[in-house]
Formats: structure tokens, sequence, C-alpha cells
């Protein structure tokens, strides 16, 4: 694609490079010729196989598991494209690892989110194309431009076309509330809220449901599901109060430690997700569904090179 005698350039890293791959089919360019892999002693290596002098280019990586590994090869092609003389560098980062760590939780705390968003900074993008922050104040950490775009109209687009009767979308806690509200606001439908205590990281204690659930279908909707501990609770509890069916969906597919086991063995008939991270083989499960951000990132993409409203895509 050449634009005002721009050319338009899409590169990926490890994490991200089937989705990359499908974001370039639907713009109609080839992905840009790079190799990312290591030398003996692990440092990672890159090497960039054609010209990006001038060019406006997009490098597409989740900083995923290994999230290490992938924010290094991120923060490593950055550097790479700003030497060879790339006019312009957005990181694509569909998730952004290290998002729970955004504010000081007790004393001594990191905040890494901001650390990261530092070196991604100093690395030389000029640019942030990102989806469904855990926190989103994290847009603030960055002095750069951030285009954040959001998760729940594609997932609630799946669930029209499914037309589930008496349905109730339902937040996992109270912190899920707004984006439960907006994806029943989508559904045309009422919310409801499990109420719960976490008395420690990773576990979480169901204590109540607020909404009316009895005899209804219910869509758990939440930003990412990581051990998978609160979403498979939550479900027992709607079951255990009366739901008929219970449907989960996230935006970013963590499904780290037991999250698979405990997916396999709960009452989740459906678990819709979308391939901001990838799953590999052993983690598709019959009661996944996952659906493509290409569409979406595609047409940011597009928009970003053409100087557009980015936030035009949710009005």
């Amino acid at each position: 694609m050449n634009i005002n005698g721009q050319t338009i350039k899409v590169f990926s890293g490890n994490a991200s490079k089937d989705l990359a791959l499908k974001i370039c089919e639907v713009l109609g360019v080839k992905l840009g010729d790079a190799e990312v892999g290591s030398f003996s002693d692990g440092e990672i290596a890159v090497n960039i196989r054609e010209t990006v002098r001038g060019a406006d280019v997009f490098v597409v990586q989740s900083t995923c598991a290994p999230v290490n590994r992938h924010l290094m090869e991120l923060l490593i092609m950055i550097d790479a494209l700003k030497r060879a003389s790339a006019g312009r560098i957005t990181a694509v980062i569909p998730y952004y690892g290290y998002a729970r760590q955004d504010r000081k939780a007790k004393a001594r705390d990191p905040i890494t989110a901001k650390l990261v968003a530092d070196l991604i900074t100093t690395a030389g993008a000029d640019r942030v194309l990102t989806m469904d922050l855990h926190a989103a104040q994290i847009q603030g950490y960055f002095n750069i431009p951030v285009d954040h775009l959001l998760g729940v109209p594609i997932l609630a687009e799946y669930f029209k076309k499914i037309a589930l009767e008496d349905l109730v979308v339902v937040s996992p806690d109270l912190g899920s509330v707004t984006r439960a509200r907006n994806f029943a606001n989508l559904l045309d439908t009422p919310i409801a809220i499990i109420d719960k205590r976490r008395p420690k990281a990773n576990v979480s204690e169901v204590m109540n449901i607020i909404g009316e659930i009895e005899g209804k279908n219910v869509i758990l909707v939440d930003d990412m599901i990581d051990t998978a501990g609160t979403i498979t609770q939550g479900a027992k509890a709607l079951k255990d109060f009366g739901a008929k069916e219970v449907y989960a969906c996230c935006t970013h597919p963590v499904l780290s430690g037991p999250a698979i086991e405990r997916i396999e063995s709960s009452v989740i008939k459906e678990l819709v997700v979308l391939d901001t991270i990838p799953l590999p083989e052993e983690k598709k499960l019959k009661n996944i569904t996952t659906l493509s951000v290409a569409s979406i990132f595609a047409e940011a993409i597009r928009r970003i090179y053409e100087n557009l409203s980015v936030s035009k895509l949710f009005d």
C-alpha cells in the first residue's frame, strides 16, 4: 500500500505471527520480511531483511507468555526499525502484558505497567495500538498517542447471532461492571453482578449474586481469563443460584496454570475468546470458540496510516 509516497509495512515478532498474517490479508499487503531468533546464549537476534526508510511501520506483537521474551522481541524490533530510519513506528500490542501491575496495592510495589510503557517509548515507538487494557489509565502512562480498541463489540456480535432467549449479562466482580453494562447495552439485556471476596492472589470466593438470574441463560464477561478460578467459580455459583445455561467470554485468553483443566470440568457451556493471544493446540477445547480481531486491527492500522480517526470505529 502506498499513499502520498509513503509505504505501509507490517512486521511481526514470534508472539502474534498468525494474527499479523490475517491483518496483512485484510490490508492487502505482504508481511514484512524479518527474522526474530536467538543467539546460542539466548540473546534475541533480529534481522530486518527489507528497507523501511521513511515507511509507516507497524509491529504486531502481543506481550503474552513467555512475557519477557516477547516484550524484548518487541523492544529490539522497534530499536532496529528506528535505526533503519523508519518514518513512523506503531507498536501494535493486541495484549499488553504487565497491565495488572498498574498501581501500588501495597508498600514497595512496583508499577510495572508504567515501566513497560517507558521501555516501549524509549525503544523508539511513535504510537501504540492495543486492545482492552486491564486498566484504562495505562493509556496515560505513555507520552505518545495510544489508540485503545474494544473487544466487547466483537463478542456481542457473536452472541447476537446465537440469539439466546431469557438472557442476562453477568459481571464476575464489581470491577468489571462497566464492561458488563456496555456488553448488556449492545445485547439489550439486564445485568447481574457476582459479589465476591478474594482472600489472596489467584484465589476467589463467591459471596452473592446481585440481580435476577434464576431460569435465565447467562453470559459472564471479563477482559481476561488467567487461571480461570474467578470465571469457573462464578459459573458454578450462577448454576447454584438457578441459572439455565452459563456462557462466558473474554478478550484475552491468558489461560495459565490450571485454567484448561478448570474450564474443561466447569459448568460453562461455551467460552468465547478473541485471538489477541494465540491458543496452542492443547488449549483448544471443544467448548472454546475463538473469534479474530484481525479485521478491527487492520481497519485501525489503515486509519492511523491515512491519519483518520480511530475512535470512529466505535461510534
